[in-house]
């Protein structure tokens, strides 16, 4: 994830990185300026625009289709992002559950218990370390696919991974109650952040493998194609050989929204925008240690 100072307008103007939608469009871009052109050369040196008023009234239909394309990708932009604050704000739980785990088993461990103290050390961390490595398989995307998918067949069938870290993090758990470290008083007092693991585990899990609607996603797609296939007819009487670079702009800002929104939709991935999950599970490890062993 790219951190930056929104302030510093002109650094943001003319930086380029490797996110950055003109290096993902460039080429449809470039297409859309020749198509336009070839449409701008028919209609001023073949068809006599006279003869077909249809072309001079279409700019009220794409105003009309504008409005309504405008309110969509508004709506497939929050919903995106929302999908991405939501990821952000598992992972915040995530450290804060394992900062007051390791704070409660510091507090409960007798001081000269090092083992357990170590072993808590370990695991805590390791199941976000665990989970950011599920998340970010592809087996986890298509759990819920229809299609079937040989390629990773035996990879969905393979023992889920936070949940035996889970597991683990349990048994040590009972097992210090049973040799009387911990009451069941003090268990009660640890089962919220043991319980938080794998329920923040599910609710990532439910990001991940529950894009979008194929059908929404595909229509916007759809809309946004026909809208900018469509827009030179109507303007070339108005803008003649400038309807190149209008409609590569148009095509460019919309279609900006929606590779933004495809991006961000998925917060686990390796994309430059995506949630920093090494960097997370780094911070949970080094407090969790700190409190511990510190």
């Amino acid at each position: 994830m790219k951190i930056y100072n929104p302030k510093k307008w002109f650094q943001i103007l003319f930086e380029f990185h490797t996110s950055d939608t003109l290096r993902k469009l460039g080429v449809l871009i470039l297409i859309i300026a020749a198509y336009s052109g070839l449409v701008a050369f028919l209609e001023l040196h073949y068809f006599d625009i006279r003869n077909h008023p249809w072309l001079k009234n279409m700019n009220l239909l794409h105003n009309l289709l504008g409005f309504a394309l405008s309110l969509l990708l508004v709506f497939r932009t929050n919903t995106a992002y929302d999908r991405w604050w939501e990821g952000r704000k598992l992972w915040g739980a995530l450290v804060n559950n394992s900062r007051n785990l390791a704070i409660k088993m510091q507090v409960l461990l007798p001081k000269d218990d090092i083992q357990d103290r170590h072993y808590f050390a370990k695991m805590i961390p390791l199941y976000a370390a665990v989970l950011k490595e599920h998340l970010q398989a592809e087996s986890t995307r298509l759990a819920l696919d229809d299609v079937d998918h040989p390629e990773i067949r035996n990879l969905l069938q393979d023992k889920h991974a936070p949940n035996q870290i889970a597991r683990l993090i349990h048994h040590k758990v009972i097992e210090l109650q049973n040799r009387g470290l911990i009451s069941g008083e003090q268990l009660l007092f640890l089962n919220p952040e043991l319980m938080s693991f794998t329920d923040i585990c599910g609710a990532c899990e439910r990001i991940k493998n529950t894009p979008i609607p194929y059908s929404y996603s595909a229509f916007i797609k759809k809309f946004i194609f026909i809208y900018i296939m469509t827009l030179p007819f109507g303007y070339v009487p108005q803008l003649g050989y400038w309807i190149m670079p209008v409609v590569a702009l148009v095509f460019y800002i919309l279609a900006s929204l929606e590779v933004i929104a495809e991006e961000i939709e998925d917060p686990f991935g390796t994309d430059a925008n995506d949630l920093p999950m090494d960097r997370i599970a780094d911070n949970i490890r080094k407090h969790v240690v700190e409190i511990l062993e510190g």
